[in-house]
């Protein structure tokens, strides 16, 4: 059974993880207006990746015996000046995201909840990858020119993201 502290930072995790899907889904409608394919749809894949680990606290949280408390969900900003600016904020979104698994990994510790703990060791490691993965492609975008023209290269290889 989970702490109600523990049940509450869970909870609201779920509901960041739904935020994020949100916001890449936005991402995503947002390359779609400038018909850059490959972003958009490396934004869906992403905004589907945010919305399974908000379903893994969901699930977690109704294995535990836990309540699952759903919130309202912030409504993501629509447009950006460059696909450079997309992955910025992408970039500053993951090390967020990152800090708020590590303030769950702290409360899992300060409420000995070893089995919380031990599940959140996969989103720790996610984080690296997520982070990663923003900062090369902000690097590219940053090689390439943050230019329409110059980023049909980068858009047909984004789109070989499955």
């Amino acid at each position: 059974m989970l702490s109600k502290t523990v049940e509450e930072a869970l909870n609201r995790q779920v509901n960041r993880e739904l935020y994020s899907s949100y916001l890449y889904l936005g991402m995503s409608a947002y390359f779609e207006t400038l018909n850059l394919k490959g972003f958009a749809g490396w934004m869906m894949i992403q905004a589907k990746e945010e919305r399974a680990h908000a379903m893994k606290f969901y699930d977690y949280i109704i294995a535990r015996q836990g309540k699952v408390v759903l919130d309202t969900i912030e409504a993501p900003k629509a447009k950006w000046t460059s696909a450079g600016k997309v992955f910025e904020e992408v970039y500053a979104h993951e090390q967020k995201v990152t800090g708020m698994i590590n303030n769950l990994v702290d409360i899992a510790i300060r409420e000995k909840d070893h089995a919380t703990f031990e599940v959140l060791q996969w989103f720790v490691k996610e984080q690296v990858e997520e982070e990663a993965n923003a900062a090369m492609i902000c690097e590219k975008i940053k090689t390439v020119g943050d230019v329409p023209g110059h980023l049909f290269y980068l858009d047909h290889e984004l789109a070989k993201r499955k």
